[in-house]
């Protein structure tokens, strides 16, 4: 008689095993992957369990958030490559994503939905970093992973791991950010420097080796945010410059809100060795994605103070005012160079750095 407990499945072997296809299909090895990698990882003291079976989750009611307060939803989608890159991978980036997203408009974030699209032949261990990854930046940012979802695609259609996110979070009263309020006279600030993420991607993607490491800014900032709205400050904008970089966002915001901007060379804050490994490469850091930097546009008047409130956080510390707001119907965004020219940054033109977030 055999000795084997009923429906008894042989643990994953989180270190040598592989994604299959049956991982995928709905079935015990489906509910399995579930159970011994999800669920553990995305787990929170006030999380919603993951594996009950249900297809979808019930949320607390909106009575529940203080008068005047309004939900916010946003999207996203990860596919960078590789997966694992220095300071960072593409279960932190999915979190820091669409969090920082919920940020921008001046949200708290509260809950998370995650899809994951797995390549057949994708180590376990490295699903199972990618998810205990997500799992932790979210713990760290306060919000909860409610619900999610695993397709498994055949070898070769999915560069191993794509993880597809959505957002909720609440905004308070009064708060209204939005790229169509851009002023002229306003002032341009930047959180900090910029480049890293892309080109650290760039060099783990193409074996590359510094003299100074180069590490992903990946980070969640609505703490800083938070911060920022409490100062008093009149803001206009938020930005995330994530794909297309500082000159791209400034692009869409100049756009929208039919002004100009000029920008001071001379105050981008820049790492030496982000610009020597741009100058290696022939790219522009104003263009590279960051994961872990804002923009704003606030009214002039309350620039210094905002910086002041900035520099005070440690998502901000290297906060500098970058630029104006101008009045140009042509909505171009120019910069002044450390030669005394100007030069015009367009939105960005073809993808010279693909697949970074």
């Amino acid at each position: 008689m055999s000795s084997a407990k009923p429906h008894y499945l042989r643990p994953l072997d989180k270190h040598h095993g592989r994604i299959d296809l049956t991982h995928g299909a709905g079935g015990r090895a489906t509910h399995q992957l579930i159970a011994e990698v999800f669920a553990p990882a995305f787990a929170s003291p006030d999380a919603h369990p993951i594996d009950t079976g249900d297809d979808g989750v019930v949320l607390p009611s909106t009575a529940h958030l203080p008068a005047g307060h309004r939900l916010v939803m946003s999207t996203d989608g990860h596919v960078v490559s590789p997966l694992f890159f220095p300071g960072g991978n593409i279960g932190q980036l999915a979190v820091h994503g669409t969090v920082n997203d919920l940020a921008m408009m001046g949200a708290t974030p509260l809950y998370l939905t995650v899809s994951f699209v797995l390549e057949e032949g994708l180590p376990l261990a490295d699903l199972v970093r990618i998810a205990n990854a997500l799992g932790q930046a979210a713990r760290e940012a306060g919000v909860t992973v409610v619900a999610g979802d695993t397709k498994v695609v055949e070898r070769g259609k999915g560069d191993g791991c794509y993880i597809s996110t959505a957002g909720v979070g609440w905004v308070a009263p009064g708060v209204h950010l939005s790229g169509r309020l851009a002023r002229p006279g306003d002032a341009v600030l930047l959180s900090g420097s910029v480049g890293e993420h892309g080109l650290a991607v760039m060099s783990q993607r193409q074996g590359l080796h510094f003299e100074a490491p180069i590490l992903s800014d990946t980070a969640a900032l609505h703490g800083l945010v938070q911060a920022m709205l409490a100062s008093g400050a009149q803001l206009r904008t938020l930005r995330d410059p994530t794909r297309g970089g500082v000159a791209t966002s400034l692009n869409e915001v100049a756009m929208a809100s039919g002004v100009g901007m000029m920008l001071d060379e001379s105050a981008l804050p820049i790492q030496a060795a982000v610009q020597a490994g741009c100058e290696l490469l022939g790219l522009d850091p104003l263009y590279l994605a960051n994961e872990g930097k804002l923009l704003a546009v606030c009214a002039a008047d309350d620039a210094d103070a905002l910086l002041a409130v900035m520099r005070a956080h440690p998502q901000g510390r290297d906060a500098v005012r970058i630029g104006t707001v101008t009045q140009d119907a042509q909505h171009g965004v120019q910069m002044r160079t450390a030669f005394g020219g100007c030069r015009m940054l367009d939105w960005l033109m073809g993808d010279p750095l693909p697949r970074i977030c």
